[in-house]
């Protein structure tokens, strides 16, 4: 029986602020032995942090040292065997940001580029500040929407970083986003994604419990990315510690092929790669 080659493109290491307990050796260590065909690095760069955020953790906007990075990624290729390994950044939008955000990624070379939505109105979800004053469905649809605008105005990305991010902290008792909840800003989100041959993300740390809550992958979501023509999907797992690396990979692989998905996405220098399921 052909084995299923699975690619991991979502890790960060410590080169991270919050990859403390991974390292770019480990990590690839771990995938190799998972039999992972591939992972790749995508280290947090953010050039806005919020105040409460820089209250609780004392921190500095959060970015690496690329080249410090890419030339571990290089050291480590040369170590471990049988598991390709590459080299990302997962970039934090932000309206004000967006003239930096922009001359980063000019003046870097990546295989592939997460884009993603960490804070928003100075706020941080992880420390539960956004929610304040928000019913959930206000909460998870400003959410989608801000997501939607800085996607769209940046366009130069590969792979759209957990949409649901923002179910994970939330206090609601609706811990899951649907599409039913949600139907014209996902065939927004979707229809661009699929238009513009950008990767949907199943990121599987989302669907972890949080608080006693679990949130779950709506399947709706991606029987509509593919209703729309959408065929890219990519696995993360949002790791930080080597532990995590392919987290429920074969299940949710086998959960894409049974909403008639016949491939995951990865990418190299930027090109998107279609694996067999």
């Amino acid at each position: 029986m052909r084995q299923m080659k699975l690619y991991d493109n979502h890790n960060h290491s410590q080169f991270s602020f919050d990859g403390i307990k991974a390292s770019v050796e480990t990590s690839a260590r771990a995938a190799a032995a998972a039999g992972l065909a591939g992972l790749c690095f995508t280290d947090h760069c953010d050039f806005f942090v919020p105040a409460m955020k820089a209250e609780h953790e004392h921190l500095v906007p959060e970015q690496f040292d690329i080249i410090a990075q890419q030339n571990e990624i290089e050291r480590v290729r040369g170590l471990v065997s049988g598991t390709e390994i590459f080299k990302g950044i997962e970039i934090g939008l932000e309206k004000r940001c967006r003239d930096s955000i922009r001359n980063l990624l000019a003046g870097n070379s990546f295989d592939a580029v997460i884009a993603s939505v960490h804070y928003l109105d100075d706020t941080d979800p992880f420390w539960g500040g956004y929610y304040q004053g928000k019913d959930w469905k206000t909460a998870y649809g400003h959410y989608l929407e801000t997501l939607f605008e800085e996607m769209t105005w940046l366009g130069d990305f590969d792979i759209m970083g957990h949409f649901d991010y923002v179910a994970r902290y939330a206090h609601y008792p609706e811990c899951s986003i649907f599409y039913r909840d949600f139907p014209d800003i996902f065939d927004s989100i979707l229809k661009y994604l699929a238009e513009n041959g950008k990767a949907l993300e199943i990121n599987t740390k989302t669907y972890q419990e949080y608080n006693g809550r679990t949130p779950v992958l709506d399947r709706d979501i991606l029987l509509r990315f593919r209703e729309l023509g959408g065929e890219a999907v990519s696995l993360g797992s949002d790791s930080h510690n080597p532990e995590r690396v392919g987290d429920k990979f074969c299940m949710y692989a086998d959960f894409l092929k049974s909403c008639g998905f016949r491939h995951t996405a990865h990418f190299s220098c930027r090109r998107l790669i279609l694996e067999e399921i």
